[in-house]
């Protein structure tokens, strides 16, 4: 695996809808296994760009590319090395979970061979074995959330997006999900784009990129976020960067 060739690469990616900027030329990467923070407020555009990146949507210019495959020339080979776990839940209720990781799996047309296997090993990875039978709406939200992400990884994606995925869990939920990412990583090389507008999901990865209204506003480690705003805690540092420390300052207590 050659690390020095990145997962994702987006270069001057922008996109507008009617007058709004949704996004200004903005450039990115993610290496193999890394794990990259994409943090910034409610609105800065980072869900229109997991629209592009999932290929939902086309840039108006620039490109995505994911393992060198553009994704406005080859959409397919670009998403087959995607894993998405996106911010609305995805999951069939009615559906039990083994049924949705095998939909799941003959879709990205891996064999019943292949795919038993991998999916045995993967809920019993997630301790969800005993839960294999039970429909979707059977289960907690924070297992709802691991069999998505169990799903996201089951064709052995190289790179993974999570769009604000811990959004409605709770504490002990949002930590074990991030594990299991890392986890991920750590193993298989996995490259991360993990987008969230909460700064302590933030603190766990190599790399920050912050994007507000639009724009690449930081994009380094969260150690030199903090030195480069004359911060002690990167909460501070973000919201003096984006702005947010006057709104922070007016928030009743």
């Amino acid at each position: 695996m050659d690390t020095a060739i990145p997962v994702l690469a987006c270069r001057e990616v922008s996109k507008r809808y009617g007058r709004t900027q949704a996004l200004d030329a903005v450039s990115l990467s993610v290496f193999p296994g890394e794990m990259v923070a994409l943090l910034g407020p409610n609105g800065a555009g980072k869900s229109t760009l997991f629209q592009l990146l999932t290929g939902l949507f086309v840039a108006d210019s620039g490109t995505v590319e994911v393992l060198g495959a553009d994704m406005r020339r080859e959409p397919v080979r670009a998403l087959a090395q995607l894993g998405v776990v996106f911010q609305q839940p995805a999951l069939d209720l009615n559906l039990s979970v083994r049924a949705s990781l095998r939909f799941h799996a003959d879709l990205h047309g891996l064999p019943w061979s292949v795919s038993r296997p991998r999916i045995d090993a993967l809920l019993a990875r997630f301790g969800l074995a005993g839960a294999a039978a039970k429909p979707g709406r059977e289960l907690s939200g924070g297992n709802r959330r691991k069999v998505e992400l169990l799903r996201a990884l089951l064709h052995e994606p190289r790179l993974l997006l999570m769009d604000e995925a811990t959004v409605g869990l709770d504490p002990a939920s949002r930590a074990q999900l991030i594990d299991e990412v890392l986890r991920a990583r750590a193993e298989r090389g996995l490259g991360v784009l993990w987008a969230t507008h909460l700064v302590d999901e933030a603190e766990r990865a190599q790399r920050v990129i912050v994007l507000h209204k639009g724009k690449v506003r930081w994009d380094g480690s969260a150690d030199g976020l903090r030195e480069a705003q004359g911060r002690d805690t990167l909460q501070q540092a973000f919201l003096q960067l984006t702005g947010g420390e006057k709104n922070a300052d007016k928030t009743p207590a």
